[in-house]
């Protein structure tokens, strides 16, 4: 018995190590742990929590502490996660975003069931809810004044490239109109407060515009935001017939380098610090009073090293202004410096290295053109 269990022990780990198998199955997480004695998948102790969800599909067991019998220990061998997923994702849509481990709950869940519970992409040219090119439904939304999170009536339109709401279910005219390509959507159950919320952002007069949904389904707001990306990359195809898919997919929705709050003080530098809720979003820098605010109170720009931006650790000697906290960061611009405090100097060190890495990025002729754009505003 010892020897059997010794022997079925040395062909799992032989099966483990290889390369194919170093990465969750369905978030890349590294090492994992845990596998589906039904699917033939290694996965990470997160995404067996989900996978333990849907015990119909999957069977999920401790590669370290569960014993695996020969028979699993073959199933395993035979499948692993390269044979899985050329099954399980042979056609997925250039637009579908695959979340990572780093993302929120709600997108790896829905991706799990969509791969192996609802075999979305199994057979080339099924019909998906998010490929239509046209999706109307109730989200429920936040109020931009009361705060109140209301059903509101959403219609996104591939043919007039354009995402639509409405105030009330039979209205004729929507209260926004938003392009298809000026539209950012990134999940923010933190923020929003509910595991499903979802952060809208568009640019209108090239200031940013926030808008925060959520819908009671995981799966339903997983569709409407592929669904948004859908659209986008349609219209990015026309809008530019030369740039190959993964050009376009890379310029599809993004979520944010970095938010949390800050201190900032103003163009003189001898006003008391305020602290203000922080989002970089590529080279805009963002900041509100409220993390929920419809607008920012204020953007700067944060450009490329070779046009003469930087970031420095601390401020400047002298400075005036009063702060509450003593981490200090100084964005250098051509036109001036922009100090910022940070209560903890992980929070410093975090948002140095996000600056930077924008910082080292050369910037493209259409970030020239909104920097310009910009200041005429």
């Amino acid at each position: 018995m010892a020897g059997g269990k010794e022997r079925s022990m040395k062909a799992l780990r032989e099966v483990w190590r290889r390369a194919e198998n170093s990465l969750c199955a369905d978030c890349g997480k590294p090492d994992p742990d845990w596998a589906s004695s039904t699917l033939g998948v290694f996965i990470c102790l997160s995404c067996s929590g989900i996978h333990r969800n849907i015990p119909s599909i999957s069977k999920v067991k401790s590669l370290k502490m569960d014993h695996w019998d020969d028979a699993q220990v073959q199933f395993l061998a035979k499948h692993g996660n390269a044979v899985t997923k050329a099954t399980y994702e042979a056609h997925i849509p250039i637009y579908y975003y695959q979340p990572t481990y780093h993302d929120c709950q709600v997108l790896r869940e829905q991706w799990i069931r969509a791969k192996y519970e609802r075999k979305e992409f199994t057979q080339p040219g099924k019909h998906l809810p998010y490929s239509d090119g046209v999706k109307e439904g109730i989200l429920w939304k936040r109020g931009r004044d009361n705060g109140q999170f209301l059903p509101r009536k959403f219609l996104l339109s591939e043919r007039e490239g354009c995402l639509k709401y409405f105030t009330k279910q039979d209205a004729k005219e929507p209260k926004i109109n938003i392009k298809i390509d000026v539209i950012n959507a990134t999940f923010q159950p933190v923020k929003i407060g509910n595991p499903n919320g979802l952060q809208i952002t568009y640019l209108k007069d090239n200031k940013t515009r926030n808008i925060f949904v959520y819908h009671e389904s995981g799966k339903e707001v997983v569709d409407w935001f592929n669904a948004i990306r859908s659209v986008q990359f349609h219209y990015l195809k026309v809008a530019f017939p030369i740039a190959s898919d993964n050009e376009i997919k890379n310029r599809l929705t993004r979520n944010f380098l970095k938010e949390g709050y800050m201190e900032k003080t103003g163009p003189k530098q001898r006003e008391a610090f305020k602290k203000r809720w922080f989002t970089l979003d590529h080279r805009r820098l963002m900041y509100f009073k409220d993390p929920l605010d419809a607008f920012a109170k204020g953007e700067v720009f944060v450009g490329s090293r070779e046009n003469g931006y930087s970031v420095e650790k601390g401020l400047p000697s002298g400075t005036q202004g009063n702060f509450s906290w003593h981490y200090g960061i100084t964005i250098v611009t051509p036109d001036r410096e922009y100090l910022f405090t940070c209560e903890t100097e992980s929070d410093q060190l975090d948002w140095i290295a996000a600056f930077t890495s924008v910082i080292n990025q050369a910037m493209t002729p259409q970030e020239y053109a909104s920097k310009y754009l910009d200041a005429a505003c």
